[in-house]
């Protein structure tokens, strides 16, 4: 399939979005504790890994991740690898952090991780952008963004849900690309 960027802004229109857009309240965003067991599969974000590790999943992202099929992403294991070569292997914490992130990366099944598309990647970057603006988010969080909105641009294009924490970010993807599913939670 050859790219398309012409495609892509006429779909997206960047020059359309000058501001305005709010996270909506909670009370219209679904939250893992309102959603039935059954369902589409979840598309993890990088932040259900790191809560599970953590112990902060509440109770019913467990119930999801334990009743759904679960997919994997890419991107998102970069996310998780990258502190193998961010943190200082002096500092005390840094062998059990590493050993604990090695175990969660070593569980992922080959068979359910997935790439995205090139043609994902291009609106991923210009959906990244949008947000980055509309945001306003500080210098340093472009690489979230982009891993974020080609999350959840794959997860459109699979007919998966996201499960993620990060409110913010997500909700905004989703007004600006309506058609995606999303699953909130908050850490305990």
């Amino acid at each position: 399939m050859a790219l398309d960027l012409r495609r892509s802004l006429r779909r997206l229109k960047p020059d359309k979005h000058l501001g305005g857009l709010r996270r909506r309240p909670d009370a219209e965003l679904d939250f893992a504790e309102d959603v039935p067991t059954a369902g589409p599969a979840l598309l993890l974000d990088t932040c259900v890994y790191v809560d599970v590790l953590r112990k902060a999943a509440p109770p019913d992202v467990k119930r999801l991740l334990a009743e759904r099929r679960v997919r994997h992403f890419s991107l998102v294991l970069g996310e998780l690898s990258h502190p193998f070569g961010r943190l200082d292997p002096r500092h005390p914490g840094t062998k059990a952090t590493l050993a604990a992130l090695a175990s969660v990366i070593e569980a992922i099944p080959a068979r359910a991780l997935e790439e995205p598309a090139a043609a994902t990647m291009l609106e991923a970057g210009v959906l990244a952008g949008l947000l980055f603006r509309l945001r306003g988010l500080a210098s340093g969080r472009e690489v979230s963004a982009l891993v974020d909105a080609a999350l959840y641009l794959h997860a459109l294009a699979q007919g998966y849900v996201v499960l993620t924490r990060n409110v913010g970010d997500f909700d905004l993807l989703a007004q600006l690309v309506p058609a995606g599913r999303l699953v909130f939670y908050r850490a305990g």
